[in-house]
């Protein structure tokens, strides 16, 4: 199967004063049938955010994201690499009297 990658915004922390975001938290979840990896991590943009929070759409922010060191081919890709390493894992676990 080919994996799909979901991109979200969690949350957004903003300054009360002004209203402008500061930092977006992120997720991206890749699923390829039934397996299934993420990564959540934030990023930052103090100072140069200047679209009200009120008015900014989650691709907006998603954007900001991939424009300010998110680099999307590359969590796609360590997404990917964990859903591969799902497949055919290289470590098990478990104790033969118990099977």
């Amino acid at each position: 199967m080919t994996i799909s990658y979901n991109w979200q915004i969690l949350n957004l922390d903003r300054n009360t004063a002004d209203g402008f975001i500061t930092v977006a938290h992120w997720q991206c979840t890749g699923t390829d049938g039934d397996l299934t990896s993420s990564v959540y991590a934030t990023c930052s943009f103090e100072g140069e955010v200047t679209t009200p929070y009120e008015q900014v759409t989650q691709e907006q922010v998603l954007d900001w994201c991939w424009a300010n060191g998110v680099d999307r081919e590359a969590t796609e890709a360590s997404i990917a690499a964990r859903i591969e390493e799902l497949k055919a894992p290289k470590v098990a676990t478990g104790m033969p009297w118990s099977n």
